[in-house]
């Protein structure tokens, strides 16, 4: 069964809409993987595209994300997606609060697979955004790989 990603950082216009986009362009190498979509924990730029400058930075790495809007989390989203990825402690933080005791999703941060927090490039020069996406895209192949991989006890029989 496939598994469903959610990537979640604070307002949807940079770090989720990159992991989105690095994703679907992955996707097809992963059958483990479903459906694939970002979200912020606020609501300042629904239906916004991502940041102009992540639009650029991305476009070098091969990806557009134009088409992507911003969206705020949901309380479905913690029914509807098996995974929900934030990009820093603090998104994780604020997932947790958010998801409702019964939920299907699992929250987990994305530096189960890139070593440590994904810095917000916000607020910095055009650099950190290139940094964002090289590690993103090592990150959400890890994670992909790893969604991938046989379950303990599911090895090739002799």
């Amino acid at each position: 069964m496939a598994t469903d990603v959610l990537f979640v950082c604070l307002g949807n216009i940079c770090r989720s809409p990159a992991a989105e986009a690095i994703a679907l362009r992955l996707k097809e190498e992963f059958p483990a993987v479903g459906r694939i979509d970002s979200a912020g924990i606020g609501n300042w730029h629904v239906g916004d595209p991502p940041d102009p400058r992540m639009i650029r930075a991305a476009s070098g790495f091969g990806l557009d994300l134009t088409p992507l809007r911003g969206r705020q989390v949901e309380r479905s989203d913690f029914d509807e997606f098996d995974l929900i990825v934030g990009m820093d402690s603090e998104n994780v933080a604020d997932l947790k609060d958010l998801r409702p005791v019964h939920a299907r999703a699992q929250v987990v941060p994305m530096s189960r697979w890139t070593g440590r927090d994904v810095p917000d490039p916000y607020t910095g020069g055009p650099e950190g955004f290139d940094r964002v996406l090289a590690m993103l895209f090592a990150g959400v192949r890890a994670m992909f790989e790893e969604l991938s991989a046989p379950a303990e006890g599911e090895g090739k029989r002799r």
